[in-house]
């Protein structure tokens, strides 16, 4: 049994003494343990050794006591999974060498097995677990097939993702079936962390907001969709859309069990689209971490106040930046675990 599960009956809706939290990106480059060995191990070495990417998984939770540890890992271990070379270029970030641009690219993308090319994963959750010691759930990820589009087309990050929404506009065919092979493999990919033993999945819409709602539903909303009707039986489902706040009235139908929400939402308007009665989660600005702590803890304190503290999981707008003190994250998981409501 979890000694700590209060996320998970967050995620369930019971009521709760205090709101659970996390911080996405929770294990990263904030702590000068990650720093230490990002200098001795490129990115998806970290990713691809399991003792690496579970000792990197709970140096958070020793250092800074969130209620639920996510698993170190990337996104975009499906696209290389799926025949689609990915690398991580310094100063860059992911750069694709050779982007999806046409139905020809698209039909040399396989659907992998996925102990064969993801086990390394899998082996890290193992891990992690043990490390854990029942101490607090673990989270696995994926990212939404729209978001790995994004990626494969493009080719590297962008402002606009201009090729990404190019390509799906001009061959929605070939975009159609390229997002079809992404969520069959993302289904299978995080029913095979379920098995493994994570406690709750997150998939991050990370791009989600670049289309316009009619585009959304089309090109994003109804292959998450597919993933949740595949895995709710099985875990509990976040859905976290950046940028999406026009979706949250159908993501609450979804059978999701909590959405995440970004900072330009606010609670009230966030609680009004989902109908009051699903789990939301986030949504303190990442950069407001810069603030000096007492203001912090004021806000985070007036972030719960606004959400409620039950059918709530504290957490970030998006993923923690790398600048932000350790002390400052403390205190922003601090904040929370001593609200009394």
């Amino acid at each position: 049994m979890i000694k700590n599960d209060l996320f998970l009956k967050a995620l369930r809706g019971e009521t709760v003494e205090r709101p659970p939290v996390w911080m996405m990106r929770q294990a990263g480059r904030y702590l000068p343990e990650f720093m230490a060995l990002k200098e001795k191990y490129d990115f998806f070495t970290r990713c691809r050794t399991p003792e690496l990417a579970a000792e990197i998984t709970v140096q958070p939770i020793d250092i800074i006591g969130p209620d639920a540890a996510i698993l170190f890992s990337d996104i975009l271990v499906i696209p290389q999974a799926m025949n689609i070379e990915v690398e991580m270029k310094p100063g860059v970030g992911p750069w694709l060498p050779n982007p999806i641009r046409s139905q020809k690219d698209v039909d040399q993308v396989v659907v992998p097995n996925i102990q064969e090319e993801l086990g390394y994963v899998m082996d890290a959750i193992t891990l992690t677990k043990e490390m854990l010691d029942n101490r607090v759930p673990l989270i696995g990820f994926a990212g939404s097939p729209w978001t790995i589009l994004c990626y494969a087309v493009q080719g590297q990050g962008s402002k606009n993702f201009d090729l990404a929404k190019g390509f799906c506009f001009s061959q929605p065919e070939a975009a159609h079936q390229l997002l079809q092979k992404i969520t069959d493999t993302t289904i299978a990919y995080l029913k095979a962390k379920v098995a493994t033993g994570v406690n709750a999945v997150q998939v991050f819409d990370s791009w989600g907001g670049m289309l316009s709602p009619v585009d959304y539903k089309e090109f994003s909303w109804k292959y998450i969709q597919q993933i949740i009707d595949a895995l709710k039986d099985e875990t509990e489902v976040i859905v976290f859309g950046k940028g999406c706040w026009f979706a949250l009235q159908d993501m609450a139908k979804s059978g999701a069990a909590a959405l995440g929400v970004d900072w330009t939402c606010s609670a009230k308007n966030a609680r009004y689209l989902t109908g009051g009665n699903i789990t939301l989660q986030g949504n303190f600005d990442p950069s407001r971490l810069l603030s000096p702590i007492p203001e912090i803890k004021k806000m985070v304190n007036q972030m719960i106040t606004d959400f409620g503290k039950d059918s709530y999981v504290a957490n970030l707008g998006h993923g923690i930046l790398p600048n932000i003190p350790v002390d400052h994250a403390k205190a922003f998981v601090d904040t929370v675990k001593e609200y009394r409501g």
